[in-house]
């Protein structure tokens, strides 16, 4: 890539940010912490990785995704307003009763969104399951899934990665989002899943880790991931929760809590000097 589009993802991340801060409060409710430290992979998969097409959501011939951390929808619903599936002016319209920005994304009523999820687990589970659809039908279509590191402390994720690994799933690319913090705090004095990589290299998968907000690293990464054959790829990348909004970052109190009024003009504040710092380079 090259720097005026490393640029430009990180002026489309931002404005990423600020529509989660957007559902959320909203919303009175979601979950910001996680969706702010996934933007930027969520950023990089719509806007430069995956083959999607946003006037035509069926499209049969699309790559896949998966939020298997089905909570951090508002993240994946900013990415998909901003990539043109819907408008991002619905986004304030979260978890509103009449809304079809559910609190979990709902494949039914959200365009882009190619699984409904929610239960921590289950969505790794799915995805595999696309992704050997995808190798018996001769497509070459991908499929990605986005983990919580707090979520692969769920033994459906393992099984998934046993059958991902089993039959040799080299179009399947799991995602973790190892950002350090679950709902009840630190994920290695809750229950620790480290070490993540050697975990997923003993089930059989080609492991990379990254920063999770260094868009070159993911470019190397997924173009890495693209050549490997005969076994899926995990990406465990490092991230901080909250990221870019000072009072979230690293703390587990805005896992699943949205901003008050004030907060939100906090948030909003800090996301706008470093749009404007970015747009101004």
């Amino acid at each position: 890539m090259t720097p005026e589009e490393v640029k430009q993802l990180k002026i489309t991340a931002c404005k990423v940010r600020m529509g989660i801060i957007e559902g959320v409060h909203g919303a009175k409710a979601g979950h910001p912490g996680g969706s702010l430290s996934a933007a930027d992979m969520f950023t990089y998969l719509y806007f430069r990785e995956m083959n999607v097409d946003p006037a035509n959501p069926k499209w049969e011939d699309r790559d896949r995704f998966v939020l298997s951390k089905g909570h951090t929808a508002p993240g994946l619903y900013s990415a998909l307003a901003n990539r043109g599936f819907f408008p991002v002016e619905d986004l304030p319209t979260l978890r509103h009763i009449d809304s079809y920005l559910q609190g979990h994304p709902n494949m039914h009523t959200v365009p882009g969104v190619d699984m409904s999820t929610g239960s921590l687990g289950q969505g790794i589970s799915v995805a595999a399951g696309m992704a050997l659809g995808l190798k018996h039908q001769g497509k070459t279509a991908r499929v990605y899934t986005l983990l919580g590191d707090g979520e692969i402390q769920e033994g459906q994720v393992w099984e998934a990665c046993m059958f991902a690994a089993h039959y040799h799933l080299d179009n399947f690319v799991a995602i973790v989002d190892n950002n350090g913090l679950q709902i009840d705090g630190d994920i290695a004095k809750v229950m620790s899943p480290y070490p993540i990589t050697d975990k997923l290299e003993s089930f059989g998968f080609h492991v990379i880790a990254i920063d999770g907000h260094d868009f070159l690293q993911m470019e190397a990464a997924l173009n890495e991931a693209r050549e490997v054959k005969g076994r899926p790829t995990a990406i465990v990348m490092k991230t901080t929760k909250g990221k870019d909004v000072s009072f979230m970052e690293n703390n587990a109190a805005w896992h699943g809590t949205a901003p008050n009024d004030e907060q939100y003009a906090q948030a909003m504040s800090e996301l706008r000097a470093i749009l404007a710092e970015l747009e101004g380079e």
